[in-house]
């Protein structure tokens, strides 16, 4: 009987390290931006700060490349969070509708990737297929 409360147990912590950061509030900073298309080919490459807060429901982007800034903001309408080793190894999906500074409601599917300790985000637009939008971050914490 002990065995299995101690694989139990093991089991409930491996599963609440698993999505240790899922659920939390992050921030990602990146300071380069690369263009897309369909096939995954870079088209254009920015030198650009940008930064991506992520809650449990909402986001907020800021992008600036030293002459604009840029803001928009969104609603996270769902999500999928497995990040085996926090703000390293794993990976997120969230679909979600983001507005820009005009108003208007875009549908975007953002994939976050976590490997050999290497984040990228992948931020695609519906309609907007050959022009997605690739960062790798520089930074990947939870946010205060």
């Amino acid at each position: 009987m002990k065995t299995i409360a101690i694989i139990l147990s093991l089991l409930i912590a491996a599963t609440a390290a698993s999505f240790g950061q899922c659920g939390k509030k992050f921030t990602i900073t990146t300071s380069k931006t690369e263009h897309l298309d369909a096939g995954g080919s870079v088209t254009r490459t920015d030198d650009e700060k940008a930064v991506v807060v992520i809650g449990k429901t909402d986001l907020n982007i800021t992008v600036d490349n030293g002459n604009d800034e840029h803001k928009m903001t969104g609603t996270i309408k769902s999500d999928t969070c497995n990040w085996p080793v926090a703000y390293k190894e794993g990976k997120t999906v969230l679909k979600a509708v983001i507005s820009n500074e005009n108003g208007e409601d875009k549908n975007v599917t953002i994939t976050i990737i976590g490997k050999d300790g290497k984040v990228t985000l992948l931020f695609e637009m519906e309609g907007e297929g050959d022009d997605r939008i690739r960062v790798t971050a520089d930074k990947f914490e939870e946010a205060a």
